[in-house]
């Protein structure tokens, strides 16, 4: 299919749809016919022609969720001059998009949690990974096992939507201070 201004067009539309169908419902209840409804679509056909599979549409949801939130962290922590600088701002910038971005956080983590895609490795963490790498090259930071303080930090910011969903008014400022907090000591040299 070509890519057209209105088959992009169409294409956002049923990413945003798919999006929210997601946050609203769940990941195993956003059917085409949910979505289609949600976008404002007729049929569930022209979720088809511009997708070629649910498996698809995830992808392309993934992509744009990620995009987004690259962008925004990267705006923000490209400017700090020192890894704990760094590492601090990308803890309180992710912690704000989540709360800016609740239906977004809550969809990434339903896909997480559910999709199963064709080929599955190990989560990306480069970014963390580089960053902590920074922190210890430059010495600012002490030795520790770069890919398991990467995980526990990823799995810590994955838990703000459950802790959003249950608590929707939790006080994400003392969340970020606290995760902040305990990064900061667990990587100082």
């Amino acid at each position: 299919m070509p890519v057209t201004v209105t088959s992009s067009a169409r294409r956002a539309q049923i990413v945003r749809a798919t999006i929210a169908t997601i946050a609203e419902l769940g990941y195993h209840q956003a059917s085409f016919a949910r979505i289609a409804r949600s976008a404002g679509l007729s049929s569930t056909r022209l979720i088809s022609y511009h997708f070629a599979g649910k498996d698809e549409l995830i992808g392309e949801v993934i992509a744009t969720i990620q995009g987004r939130l690259s962008a925004y962290l990267t705006e923000r922590v490209s400017a700090r001059r020192t890894a704990g600088a760094a590492l601090e701002t990308y803890i309180r910038s992710l912690v704000e998009y989540a709360g800016e971005h609740r239906a977004e956080t809550r969809a990434a983590a339903e896909i997480l949690l559910n999709h199963r895609p064709a080929a599955s490795g190990l989560p990306e963490l480069s970014s963390i990974e580089r960053l902590l790498v920074w922190g210890q090259e430059s010495g600012e930071f002490g030795a520790f096992n770069v890919r398991v303080t990467a995980m526990a930090l990823q799995r810590a910011l994955d838990g703000l939507p459950f802790l959003l969903e249950a608590d929707p008014e939790a006080d994400l400022a003392e969340y970020a201070d606290g995760l902040a907090a305990l990064f900061a000591r667990a990587v100082r040299a």
